[in-house]
């Protein structure tokens, strides 16, 4: 899985041009699901696929299934711990675009490519994985970003009713196509306490017509795929990341940035790191801060400073 997801990630950013579009400044926007209400995804092809979840190691992770609008989707989910106390809990969302999970999530990765976000679950975070329609062998087809919305959300209330979560203390995070969908959830919901986006572009057009199912040139299927027009929709703590160097998305996050006036987002370029490397240090960062978040409501903050060292050898 990880090679597929390498170059799944390889073709989408060797097609991310970024545009300067930016998104329109209200004083109550409507979020991403109640704009877009009753409209129906009309889909070019119907991709899905057909590999079982690999099995993970028991003192690791345990599949589960969550409830979504597609139907019964697997995960991962670590194993509870035999303290009967209330965690923090993370949702991470891989990238690449086959909404699929696997052997990414325990498999030993160098520091400079690793894309387990193991660090949550070295920190005693609880930590989640969701497939989502269309991926695996699960039910529904790949949407590019739209219906997986509603996917994301169905893991967080399945993620908020187990016994060893605390209901309150609920994160999401996610890496290139994970951190472009990470930001579409914050823009649809608020029931995330804080939200971690890596190398997310700004519009999902960005990466292609020959990875995307739907037809690139509708300007609404476009626009509700596209982060950049729903900046002003997000209300919880939203952080976004990419490594400094130019063969990444680091030109959607200046985009970004100079589209943003929504003071709860905060968007970083991480100088000494790329597109890959820049996970390993920034998630071990973030784990701490996530522990020590422990008030009614999040106090996350990361600065330069926090990344500086973060990154220094």
């Amino acid at each position: 899985m990880r090679l597929l997801a390498v170059l799944f990630l390889l073709t989408a950013l060797t097609g991310c041009k970024p545009t300067h579009t930016a998104s329109a400044t209200t004083k109550e926007a409507a979020s991403l699901l109640e704009a877009r209400g009753d409209f129906t995804t009309r889909l070019k092809r119907r991709d899905h696929a057909n590999d079982a979840v690999p099995q993970p190691p028991e003192d690791m992770f345990r599949i589960v299934r969550y409830t979504s609008p597609a139907g019964e989707l697997s995960a991962y989910v670590t194993p509870p711990k035999e303290d009967n106390a209330k965690h923090p809990a993370i949702i991470w969302l891989f990238g690449g675009f086959s909404n699929g999970i696997g052997e990414t999530a325990w498999e030993d990765a160098p520091t400079e490519n690793d894309q387990s976000a193991r660090a949550f679950r070295e920190a005693g975070i609880v930590m989640m994985y969701p497939s989502l329609r269309g991926g695996n062998k699960n039910p529904g087809v790949r949407e590019g970003f739209y219906g997986e919305v509603n996917d994301v959300l169905a893991a967080r209330d399945f993620l908020s009713r187990q016994p060893n979560v605390d209901p309150e203390r609920i994160y999401l995070g996610g890496h290139s196509t994970g951190g472009t969908l990470a930001l579409l959830v914050a823009a649809s919901s608020d029931r995330f306490r804080a939200v971690f986006s890596f190398g997310p572009v700004d519009e999902v057009v960005n990466y292609g017509q020959e990875v995307l199912p739907f037809d690139i040139t509708d300007t609404k299927e476009a626009d509700f795929r596209a982060p950049i027009k729903w900046l002003d929709s997000i209300h919880n703590p939203t952080f976004v990341f990419e490594g400094g160097d130019k063969q990444g998305n680091i030109g959607s996050l200046r985009v970004l940035a100079k589209a943003n006036r929504n003071p709860v987002i905060h968007i970083e370029p991480v100088p000494g790191t790329n597109h890959f490397s820049v996970l390993a240090p920034v998630t071990r960062v973030l784990a701490r801060k996530i522990v020590e978040d422990n008030g009614p409501t999040s106090i996350i903050k990361i600065d330069a400073k926090d990344l500086q060292v973060a990154v220094k050898p």
